[in-house]
């Protein structure tokens, strides 16, 4: 029997004394050389986007979808399609072309939608256009 298998052996049989008995090498151990330690490499995080304006983002767009839903009466998956850029809209420094732009967006919807826009645009003046941060960590 080699040093490095293992055996296990069990009568077929039981009998009046019988005894189930199990057989392991002994394991291997190499004391010629050890192994030199593993180096562990100190990784690097890079951070694409400000964590706080992802979350802006984030409720601002949820907002967004509600209020859509409002504005049509119906619930996002029968809602037309609308789209609102809002990295689009920041593009613009003036209300009134952003203004243009939404109700344009929207000239589909029966119900008024001037509070939506004004609501819109006010979120907006905190929000910063979505750009790759240049920190890394």
């Amino acid at each position: 029997m080699s040093a490095a298998s293992t055996k296990t052996s069990a009568s077929p049989l039981p009998s009046d004394n019988s005894h189930v008995f199990f057989q392991v090498a002994p394991p291997v151990v190499n004391c010629e050389r050890s192994a030199p330690p593993i180096e562990k490499k100190q990784g690097k995080v890079t951070v694409r986007y400000d964590r706080k304006e992802l979350r802006k983002r984030l409720e601002l767009e949820e907002w967004i979808v509600d209020s859509l839903a409002d504005l049509y009466d119906c619930e996002e998956d029968e809602m037309p399609s609308v789209e609102i850029d809002i990295d689009y809209l920041m593009e613009f420094n003036s209300t009134e072309e952003r203004t243009k732009i939404l109700q344009e967006s929207l000239q589909c919807c029966y119900k008024p939608t001037e509070h939506f826009i004004d609501a819109l645009l006010f979120k907006l003046r905190g929000m910063t256009k979505l750009e790759a941060s240049k920190k890394s960590l």
